[in-house]
């Protein structure tokens, strides 16, 4: 969605405002004061409601909320006193009176259908609340200044790698870049650019080496979040640039996803808005246990009730969905795959550039047996997102699937290398192992096994995987071993009970495989 109103053009989806054509800067806070606005354009929108919108719920002064809208005011060439963009309803709220014209991002078909549960499938919505990250420019540590080049484009590539990630707000280069000169703390440069999270760093150059620096830090409580050092040859400068910054980028969002989480939970509010609920949802979620999947349901189908326009609740319900059904309890059916593929067909018509929302719609094609579109979709999401893991895996596990499997591995390797602090990190390399033992090199599938089990919330498909590549190894009394430690926890485990959860798979070639080796371990039928 576009508002279009005097010399001006708005897009609430990347909190962009433009006038006549160029860019201009502001807080995010601003912005999303101007998308409510936009949104009611015509309507008054109470206090409380900007409170809600644009704060989070948090009531603030009327000294704050009237700062705010003399900015936004001064931003849009009005005032107090004109009024003629937003006018002051006294004692009830604000109202934009500026003539708007909207159109959608993407053309849409006339007489286009809702979506489930009343949705209609034209635009994406912001969220005030999504996590605001400033990516200040890079020192240069060398002592030759014209590499300031290399530590600027480090920085720069950061901020286009993260934008990708379209549930982050990233300050645009030029804002964050006017404080390149800057002492002020983390603290105060969050503050000052309306940031949650502040990346920065540092590049030294010597010889034909390099050394990067990176740090994350929490803006509102000036702690260190994260830190990491790059060290590389300089053999292709440009090279070596996109390298190490497609790994950083990486590795900042899923930190970042861990300390939103954390943040939620911390100050869980008894009034549950859209984003709190999702938040919650990916926190239980994350748990990778039965009940926590289950809440993560609940959590993030009453995000959608609450928001129907919020993308990521229907696409995260839906791979909850499916998760429910290879790992727990959540009854698997085409009825139910259907309305997961139809929740993430919404997701995508509300934002149709999110890789997020590709990666999850490939998740469930591929619980549905589409491996073809699913390699597809998962293509798309990297596409989108060059530096997103999760679609590495799952593009690896669409084409082992399809029997595709020296194709399938590096895809899994990429993604490993891309992010080892993922929260899905053992399901990178269990999902690896699947397909390693497909390929019958069971030795490296017991060693990817191995690794899946000794990273946090490992689930026991592991653990099956690693009993199948022992028992044709040979070393069946290990095999058993595996077996006996999987039904401490679910003592119905059989082959039955593998193929009712595995019901993603369609080769009868690897079915067989599976169930042969489970039987040497001693599983019964």
């Amino acid at each position: 969605m576009r508002y279009a109103f005097r010399q001006f053009e708005f897009d609430p989806g990347r909190l962009e405002l433009r006038e006549d054509g160029e860019i201009v800067h502001a807080e995010p806070q601003i912005l999303a004061l101007l998308g409510v606005l936009l949104g009611d354009a015509g309507e008054t929108v109470t206090k409380e409601t900007i409170n809600e919108r644009v704060w989070s719920g948090r009531v603030v002064s009327d000294a704050a909320l009237s700062g705010r809208i003399k900015a936004l005011r001064a931003l849009l060439h009005d005032d107090g006193k004109r009024q003629e963009v937003i006018r002051t309803v006294h004692r009830r709220g604000f109202r934009f009176v500026a003539d708007v014209s909207c159109e959608s991002r993407e053309p849409t078909t006339a007489g286009m259908s809702n979506t489930p549960g009343g949705a209609t499938a034209t635009t994406s919505v912001t969220h005030p609340d999504r996590p605001t990250v400033a990516v200040l420019p890079f020192s240069n540590l060398s002592t030759d200044a014209d590499q300031n080049y290399f530590s600027e484009g480090i920085s720069t590539d950061l901020i286009t790698h993260l934008s990708r990630h379209r549930w982050l707000n990233v300050i645009a280069r030029n804002t964050a870049f006017s404080y390149r000169q800057s002492d002020l703390s983390a603290m105060a440069l969050g503050q000052a650019l309306g940031a949650r999270y502040v990346v920065e760093g540092s590049v030294q150059k010597s010889g034909n080496r390099v050394r990067v620096r990176v740090n994350l830090t929490d803006a509102q409580s000036g702690y260190q979040m994260w830190s990491e050092r790059y060290d590389r040859e300089l053999a292709d400068i440009f090279a070596v640039q996109d390298e190490i910054t497609e790994t950083i980028a990486a590795r900042l969002e899923p930190e970042i996803g861990f300390a939103e989480r954390n943040r939620v939970m911390a100050s869980r509010p008894e009034n549950l808005q859209a984003w709190d609920c999702f938040h919650l949802g990916i926190h239980h979620f994350y748990q990778f246990t039965a009940e926590a999947n289950r809440e993560a349901q609940v959590l993030l189908k009453r995000s959608q009730q609450l928001d129907q326009r919020f993308g990521e609740a229907w696409a995260w319900w839906a791979y909850a969905v499916v998760l429910g059904m290879v790992y727990w309890d959540t009854p698997a059916s085409q009825a139910l795959l259907d309305e997961a593929l139809a929740a993430c067909e919404t997701a995508l018509k509300l934002d149709p550039h999110n890789a997020t929302f590709y990666a999850l719609r490939a998740r469930t094609l591929l619980a549905r047996r589409e491996y073809d579109r699913a390699i597809v979709e998962n293509e798309k999401a990297i596409e989108l997102n060059p530096t997103f893991a999760a679609a590495y895996c799952g593009l690896g596990d669409s084409l082992a699937y399809e029997g595709r499997y020296d194709e399938a591995i590096p895809y899994f390797e990429r993604s490993i290398a891309l992010s080892p602090n993922d929260p899905q990190l053992w399901a990178f390399y269990s999902y690896g192992a699947l397909a390693l033992l497909f390929m019958k090199d069971f030795e490296r599938a017991e060693a990817w096994t191995e690794r899946a089990l000794a990273t946090p919330n490992c689930q026991f498909w592991a653990l099956a995987h690693r009993a199948v590549a022992l028992a044709y190894l040979d070393r069946l009394s290990e095999a058993r071993l595996c077996i006996a430690q999987i039904r401490k926890e679910i003592p119905e485990f059989s082959i039955r009970y593998t193929r009712d959860r595995m019901f993603y798979l369609k080769r009868p070639d690897q079915i067989a495989l599976y169930e042969k080796g489970l039987a040497l371990a001693g599983v019964e039928p």
